[in-house]
């Protein structure tokens, strides 16, 4: 194949359609329009100057855009790594918060080649539902600080709003309504003077572009042991949200993903961040959401252009955007609040038909990251909880029944269900030692040895029957079940 085609081959099938390249430059202006008062928000939770979280969400966005499996996914500085990483800022200086960025990055692109993306086949469906819903509760009350202590102008404002974003696609949806609708309360609040909150009463936007550099912390054990814990914090609740972000996308989209290449990309993407002195970040599912519920973008052309809008506008266009109303933005977020949210998982039909061991991790995940703020923590007690009910579940399905040949000679005992450390306890119990003819069989054609628990049972009835003189004889083992039994028996035993 020559060069040429071979160029051919790697060009994106959408590289020639006008309404794709449509969709996702005016995705990409929504977004990072909606980037520059969430990233000043976060800054201020970080405890550093609002520039440093644009500069965040410009080069994460751009880079992850290149290197990220999740194509139109929106990655920028976040909230949750903002927690994470602010008491270091705090009680160390902003060198350290550079330092543990950098090495956040280099966490999770071992954390990404170690295959942790693979992890998420473990989270359930029922905690993916607590985490949209819980999603779509944290946007919204995000924007409730927004809309109280106002003028009363603002409300008018964000209703007209949500109005324009619910009728203008009705006429025509070439052009994206978040951003008509910006653009249009935008024109009434600076031609009519209207005095409102804007973006440029968030922070002052940067007048040029990051410089790379090294963090100013002197390169010793020392240092490295300061900020290794905040990094290690901040790149699993980085992963956590960007993996469970990039589900929701495969979803939505319903597209695949490469969740390996977007774990690595994280990291390369907060390690380009520090080096330009940006406080790090990770997927963002409110923005991520505009892109892609709201805009109808699909490519890596949205998410590069989100964060070159974002910083084009901040240097280019800086008084314009400083003038844009924040009730413009709030009205945005509470569309895409209104649009993430799982409405049919509350609706009475499903919860009838739904387990209450479902409901219940639904709500409990709901639950905490409502009250913890945060996303990562929540998926981990919802997927804790799913487990702990899933087990007691299959617990209980382990059945063990008994015939007695007419003469009296032997017994057999047939094992159903799936042995595992949670049932195989429960089966010791199920045998007549004492009363049992001498000669005992059990089968297990219909069961699965799944752990090391279930051949510790087995050893401990084997060890019963014995001490009354009988003999027992372990029968119809598949062979995974066979080869973990004859690796493992007799040599569990306390006294051995």
């Amino acid at each position: 194949m020559s060069p040429v085609a071979r160029l051919r081959g790697l060009k994106p099938d959408w590289i020639n359609d006008p309404k794709v390249w449509r969709t996702e430059i005016l995705a990409g202006l929504v977004v990072g329009l909606a980037l520059i008062p969430e990233a000043i928000s976060f800054s201020i939770i970080a405890g550093v100057d609002p520039a440093i979280g644009l500069f965040a969400a410009f080069t994460m966005a751009v880079t992850i855009s290149i290197v990220g499996g999740r194509p139109a996914m929106i990655s920028a500085a976040t909230g949750a790594v903002a927690l994470v990483i602010a008491p270091l800022n705090r009680e160390h200086g902003f060198g350290y918060l550079v330092a543990a960025v950098i090495l956040a990055g280099v966490f999770q692109i071992a954390l990404g080649a170690a295959g942790v993306a693979k992890l998420m086949r473990f989270v359930p469906r029922s905690v993916m539902v607590g985490f949209v819903n819980a999603l779509a509760i944290l946007i919204f009350m995000a924007q409730i600080p927004e809309m109280t202590d106002v003028p009363w102008a603002v409300y008018p404002l964000i209703a007209a709003g949500l109005a324009l974003m619910v009728f203008f696609p009705k006429v025509t949806k070439a052009v994206p309504a978040p951003l008509v609708s910006i653009v249009i309360l935008t024109v009434i609040t600076v031609a009519a003077g209207i005095a409102v909150p804007t973006v440029g009463d968030k922070g002052d936007l940067p007048s040029s572009l990051p410089t790379p550099g090294l963090p100013d912390v002197p390169f010793t054990l020392d240092t490295l042991t300061t900020i290794a814990p905040y990094a290690l914090a901040m790149a699993l609740v980085g992963l956590m949200e960007s993996l469970m972000t990039a589900k929701l996308v495969d979803d939505i989209t319903d597209t695949r993903s490469n969740k390996t290449r977007e774990s690595i990309g994280q990291g390369i993407a907060n390690i380009v961040t520090g080096f330009l002195g940006g406080m790090g970040g990770c997927a963002m599912i409110g923005q991520t959401m505009i892109n892609v519920r709201v805009s109808g973008a699909r490519t890596r052309l949205s998410t590069f252009l989100a964060g070159s809008f974002l910083m084009v506008l901040c240097i280019a266009f800086g008084p314009v955007v400083s003038d844009i109303p924040m009730a413009a933005l709030v009205a945005v977020m509470v569309m895409v609040t209104f649009a993430t949210f799982d409405w049919h998982s509350i609706a009475p039909k499903t919860l009838k038909r739904m387990p209450a061991g479902e409901i219940t991790v639904m709500v409990l995940t709901v639950a905490v990251v409502v009250a913890t703020s945060n996303l990562a923590i929540g998926v981990v007690v919802g997927s804790v909880t799913a487990m702990v009910i899933f087990a007691k579940r299959v617990a209980h399905l382990a059945h063990v029944t008994s015939v007695t040949d007419p003469d009296g000679s032997q017994v057999v005992y047939s094992v159903t269900g799936e042995l595992f450390f949670a049932s195989s306890d429960d089966m010791v119990a199920r045998f007549d030692y004492a009363g049992d003819p001498d000669k005992v069989v059990i089968d297990m054609s219909a069961t699965h040895v799944w752990d090391a628990s279930s051949v510790a049972a087995l050893d401990a009835i084997e060890a019963k029957y014995a001490q009354h003189g009988k003999e027992v004889e372990i029968i119809g083992l598949n062979e995974p079940s066979a080869h973990l039994h004859d690796k493992l028996s007799g040599e569990l035993s306390k006294n051995h």
